[in-house]
């Protein structure tokens, strides 16, 4: 049975994350204090004191949880992945429990990532929301149609399990879709309170910005796969894992398929490292066979 390590993505921050290991391992006060040196203000004061605001402005929440996911999973003993994956933003975390990215070098582009996303999103009103209910390929459709006849943006952004698929686009694009979705026969279709449309053309912008970081920061062979969100694939190369990266912030968060496909190749134990418990719950969704922990 192979071990497979999962990390969250935007959204699993709380206030007070991470002061746990702050407190009480030496170690991880010196990573926490080597970030915020990193980052050239103290983002760990905003994580243990922080309100729920403050923690969900995109350019703090991406590197918060990226530093919280780090700190977890080098917490524990002897953990060697046989495999690892993150949603969304939690891929860049991901790349640095398998040696491909230096904590340093991920954390800067994280910081990067997270402020261009937000310039990208003040350029033009968008949103996402969650579609509860409804088969992916109905999901597909309707937003495939509603563009062909309104020229709105509106996509699927996050596979995140069966029966919970997340839109994004323009505020007109996404608003048409939830009624569409539930005339379809959605249980739900909720606006999300996120600050754009993540996982949507309308991150070109910001695409642009990412990929000349990218291709500026060293990347290292992999000590096991990454199963990478626009792929839904165990990825070993490191120019295909650059790229993939790349091609993330604009593309989809196929998160149910990486999910099966690890499981395909052998995992049956998941641990997600970092905050909350989110990624677990999607896990078992997908698959309620398989073991899961995690270490927050």
């Amino acid at each position: 049975m192979k071990h497979a390590y999962i990390f969250p993505g935007q959204g699993a921050q709380y206030p007070g994350m991470g002061r746990q290991h702050y407190e009480g391992n030496a170690f991880a006060k010196k990573l926490f204090e080597q970030g915020n040196e990193i980052l050239g203000f103290r983002i760990s004061d905003l994580m243990f004191e922080g309100t729920e605001d403050e923690l969900k402005q995109t350019q703090i929440t991406q590197p918060a949880i990226f530093l919280h996911s780090v700190i977890a999973f080098k917490s524990i003993d002897g953990a060697k992945p046989d495999m690892v994956a993150g949603h969304s933003l939690g891929e860049f975390s991901a790349l640095v429990a398998n040696g491909t990215l230096r904590f340093q070098d991920g954390l800067l582009l994280v910081s990067l990532r997270a402020k261009a996303m937000q310039m990208a999103c003040a350029l033009e009103p968008s949103a996402m929301a969650a579609v509860l209910g409804l088969p992916d390929e109905k999901v597909e459709e309707i937003c495939a149609a509603l563009q062909n006849s309104s020229g709105e943006t509106v996509v699927t952004a996050n596979y995140n399990c069966p029966g919970q698929v997340v839109i994004s686009g323009t505020v007109k694009g996404v608003d048409l879709a939830c009624s569409a979705m539930e005339e379809a026969g959605a249980k739900r279709a909720l606006v999300l309170p996120v600050g754009g449309a993540f996982h949507s053309p309308l991150m070109e912008p910001a695409k642009a910005e990412l990929q000349r970081a990218i291709e500026a920061t060293d990347f290292y062979p992999p000590s096991c796969a990454v199963y990478q969100n626009v792929v839904a694939k165990g990825v070993v190369n490191k120019d295909e894992i650059k790229q993939n990266l790349i091609d993330q912030l604009t593309g989809a968060v196929r998160w149910t398929q990486c999910v099966q496909a690890m499981i395909l190749d052998g995992a049956g134990k998941f641990t997600e490292a970092g905050p909350g418990k989110v990624l677990q719950g999607l896990v078992q969704k997908i698959d309620r066979e398989v073991m899961l922990e995690g270490v927050n």
